[in-house]
């Protein structure tokens, strides 16, 4: 087995609805959604964002479409209109996600290693 970050499997959305942020996560590759199915659940996506996320998360399986969206319930500080927040809406939730490591089979990680970008990925730093 190998390590690789989502963004190296995945794209994603993010948006906000009052304190709530959800995140729609979109496999590359339609044999890989199963891994995401597996290894991306409520708990390792709360474990991820930490204290960020006060709230349940929920997850959505979108067969059809080899996706799954999040609802990060608690995530925002009550929202937009009403947080002392820098930003108060859900839109680096994705990004945030996307840098979440993943166990994959080592051929999996050899025929993805290298898409998406993080800004230490150009330092050579990808472990």
């Amino acid at each position: 087995m190998a390590e690789v970050r989502l963004l190296e499997l995945a794209h994603a959305r993010s948006g906000d609805k009052g304190n709530t942020a959800n995140v729609g996560l979109i496999v590359y590759d339609k044999e890989d959604y199963p891994i995401i199915l597996k290894e991306v659940t409520c708990a390792r996506v709360k474990e991820h964002f930490k204290d960020l996320v006060t709230g349940p998360v929920e997850r959505f399986a979108l067969d059809n479409l080899h996706a799954v969206n999040f609802l990060l319930h608690g995530a925002l500080d009550g929202g937009g209109t009403v947080s002392l927040m820098t930003d108060a809406q859900g839109k680096v939730f994705s990004t945030a996600l996307l840098r979440m490591r993943v166990e994959v089979p080592e051929e999996v990680a050899e025929r993805v290693r290298g898409r998406g970008r993080c800004p230490e990925d150009r330092r050579g730093d990808r472990a």
